[in-house]
């Protein structure tokens, strides 16, 4: 079957119950309104990412299209007509429930909060304008009393569900926001943090240099953060390579068990608790002096690590760097 007939060619219609009117018909005026008011519900439907919503709006065009039907059959019986009371009731019954999830207003409200609720807005304004086509039906055709109040509860219920998704997008995007500025200003303390370690470090490396330098013996000195992670690696002239692995390994011992490599011996021989743990990791868990937890305030923040002389003189490097 064509899209087009032709059959309207002359300005009528065909009415469901099969009378011929003019397009400009009172009742064809009254279902043409309608369709417009779906169609704009469609539209807000495509825009919510609210399931619950979509869900509502939804089962209401199916109803508008039974409500069409109705406007759109002239001398029905009452009993013969598609739109109750019931549907009635089921619409105040939503509008009661939206209610008590949104923030109450005061005043008129200005549409275009949001995209979706412009279009509930749109939607809403085309249903008043569809009901006042009924009540200028009612004068001259026959219209039950549930077709026009159903009209009248459809425009309140897409105003409370406009309302109530501006609402919803609003806390969306303050949420957001605010949780960007957290991030942010977790990210600046890290930042701080590690600007602050990175400070620490050199002087502590400084420090250590100097005790080195003392002693005629050149180092390799590490420090790493509580996570183990590198913050400055220092090598003097002159130092053994193997003291370059050796030292970051110390610091990362020293913070990975929180206490100094020369105690890290103890607990690793047989029958300690610790037995074989300087096999464990690759093997990178050294169990000879030169490292160091990094303690502030109580709290082990990082390590430090010196490799380059004999043990004791790797810790008496150390133990100045940390100034102990």
């Amino acid at each position: 079957m064509k899209v087009y007939t032709k059959t309207g060619d002359q300005g009528q219609t065909s009415l469901l119950s099969k009378q011929r009117v003019f397009k400009d018909d009172a009742r064809v005026e009254a279902y043409g309104t309608v369709d417009e008011v779906n169609s704009a519900m469609g539209l807000a439907k495509s825009l919510i990412k609210t399931s619950w919503v979509i869900d509502i709006l939804h089962q209401v065009q199916v109803e508008l299209i039974s409500l069409n039907a109705d406007l759109a059959t002239d001398s029905l019986f009452t009993i013969d007509y598609r739109i109750t009371q019931e549907h009635v009731t089921r619409l105040e019954s939503l509008i009661d429930c939206i209610e008590q999830r949104r923030i109450p207003q005061r005043g008129f409200v200005t549409p275009g909060v949001s995209t979706a609720s412009a279009a509930l807005d749109l939607a809403r304004t085309m249903a008043r304008r569809a009901e006042r086509c009924v009540v200028r039906l009612k004068r001259t055709g026959e219209v039950t009393v549930p077709v026009s109040l159903y009209l009248n509860r459809l425009s309140d219920l897409l105003f409370v569900l406009a309302r109530y998704i501006e609402q919803e997008e609003i806390v969306a995007t303050v949420t957001s926001k605010v949780m960007a500025t957290l991030e942010a200003g977790k990210l600046k303390t890290i930042m701080e943090d590690q600007r602050t370690m990175l400070v620490e470090a050199k002087r502590m490396i400084a420090i250590a240099e100097q005790k080195a330098q003392e002693i005629g013996v050149p180092m390799v000195i590490a420090v790493v953060d509580i996570g183990g992670n590198l913050v400055a690696h220092h090598r003097m002239d002159g130092a053994l390579l193997a003291s370059i692995s050796l030292a970051l390994d110390k610091a990362y011992t020293a913070v990975a068990l929180k206490m100094p490599t020369d105690q890290v011996a103890e607990v690793v021989r047989p029958g300690q608790p610790l037995c074989g743990l300087n096999t464990a990791n690759g093997g990178r868990f050294i169990v000879f002096g030169g490292g160091f937890p990094i303690v502030e305030n109580g709290n082990v923040i990082g390590g430090l690590g010196v490799s380059g002389g004999s043990v004791e003189e790797d810790m008496l490097v150390a133990r100045a760097g940390l100034g102990i």
